[in-house]
């Protein structure tokens, strides 16, 4: 018997040991890539202005997701992120007008750590339900912003805040994809080398067990939703520069397309694991959908159906934990 015989059967069994649902994003990616590739070779999918395109309406997702994955991995939720994103943006805005460039950042990110202090405190220590109290946030937050502006857009004159936060480019890369990458750079190295990543992940997989090794779990969900509030502030503001106005509309329904992102990437719905760049393939393929759909000209409604199949296909093939 040859040495390539005798090693067919090994080299089987590896292959039939492969985990392949743990690689199924980059697997979904690559195929949906491919696939637009092929079919809308002519319309304009490769070219550097679309995929450059696709990065930028997907980099403001991208930066709540980094954060949301945090929330998600710790078996929480946050649905008040796109409310507060929107907050966020009509308060930078208003600063911005009335005492400038610095009280407006200090605004946009002030009124995310506000509430995400609020949701992590209500979440921690009177122990209600992230979802119900993120819900409820949902509403407030939108609610605050139409308020306070009477529903009416908030433009931004400095040219400074609408370059740093999206206008402006680092080269040829729009300044929005360099702020996605720098999240996902900063979570993906909190996430898998630093103490508190380790602690949001045994909080998530085994709260008990995590208490009984000495952390303190009320402490980890709070700081993750305190997180989650301040890069929605983030998010805002990015929403803002490139837009160069702020708007209560800015952000809604966000939420869900960060949570589909975060799920798509691998990161366990009942938390105990997560991947930050996983969650960034997540909102690409998202992203790389929504264009590919529109290019091939169907309409809003066909979009919906055909987005809405893709993700629920992708997850049911994910690694299950």
């Amino acid at each position: 018997m040859t040495s390539s015989t005798a090693t067919a059967p090994a080299l089987l069994a590896r292959l039939g040991a492969f985990d392949w649902r743990r690689y199924i994003i980059y697997i979904g990616f690559v195929a949906v890539f491919l696939l637009f590739s092929i079919l809308l070779r002519n319309d304009g999918f490769l070219s550097s202005g679309n995929l450059l395109n696709i990065g930028r309406q997907t980099a403001t997702i991208t930066v709540i997701a980094v954060a949301m994955t945090f929330v998600i991995a710790s078996a929480e939720i946050d649905l008040s992120v796109g409310s507060v994103a929107g907050l966020a943006s009509v308060c930078a805005a208003m600063a911005v007008a009335q005492w400038g460039l610095l009280a407006g950042i200090v605004a946009g990110l002030a009124v995310g750590a506000l509430i995400g202090a609020i949701n992590g405190g209500l979440v921690s220590v009177l122990q209600i339900p992230s979802f119900l109290v993120t819900l409820g946030m949902l509403g407030i937050a939108s609610g605050v912003a139409m308020w306070i502006t009477n529903s009416a857009p908030q433009p931004i004159l400095s040219s400074t805040f609408n370059l740093v936060f999206g206008g402006g480019n680092l080269g040829p890369i729009p300044g929005l994809i360099v702020w996605s990458l720098l999240a996902v750079a900063l979570g993906a190295v909190v996430l898998a080398k630093t103490r508190f990543g380790r602690q949001v992940l045994a909080t998530g997989g085994n709260r008990t067990a995590a208490e009984f090794t000495g952390v303190n779990t009320r402490a980890i969900k709070f700081k993750v939703l305190l997180l989650s509030g301040t890069v929605a502030g983030l998010a805002g503001m990015l929403y803002a520069g490139r837009l160069e106005t702020g708007r209560f509309q800015w952000g809604a329904g966000d939420e869900l397309s960060a949570i589909a992102a975060v799920i798509l990437g691998g990161t366990s719905l009942f938390g105990g694991s997560g991947s930050v760049v996983g969650t960034m393939f997540g909102a690409l393929l998202i992203g790389l959908i929504n264009n590919g759909l529109i290019l091939a000209g169907l309409d809003t409604s066909q979009q919906q159906v055909v987005r809405g199949g893709i993700i629920i296909l992708a997850v049911a093939l994910a690694r299950r934990k």
